[in-house]
């Protein structure tokens, strides 16, 4: 039996979806600095709505304090999640993509500092 039309077919399935994830990786990061550029500009970073953006995006104080999140604004995430917050605590002015587990899922979250001592971040699994 002939297996090239399959591994053809693999590879095909293979490089579209690295090509999905490489541009939802740019958008996330537009977004990330979009949301950054406000802020700069004298936008309240509390005043976005996580849902403007796919995927979500959330706004974090250094310690802790979830200015922006679809469910859990106002809360302190060190205290609802110390994984996540000390994976998040990894973020530089550069912006850097950070894994952890949240539910059982492997997630993949861009993360970035920006002034007045705020993370922002967006990512997906």
């Amino acid at each position: 039996m002939n297996r090239q039309p399959f591994i053809l077919l693999l590879m095909a399935v293979f490089f579209f979806v690295a090509n999905v994830m490489a541009e939802d990786r740019i958008a996330i990061e537009r977004n990330v600095n979009e949301l950054i550029a406000a802020i700069d500009n004298g936008r309240d970073p509390s005043s976005f709505a996580p849902d403007a953006f796919t995927p979500y995006v959330f706004v974090m104080k250094l310690n802790g304090r979830l200015l922006v999140h679809p469910t859990l604004a106002g809360e302190d995430l060190k205290e609802r999640a110390k994984p996540i917050y000390e994976a998040l605590l990894q973020a530089t002015p550069d912006g850097i993509w950070v894994q952890y587990t949240w539910k059982g899922k492997n997630k993949s979250t861009f993360a970035k500092r920006c002034c007045q001592d705020l993370i922002v971040a967006s990512g997906y699994y």
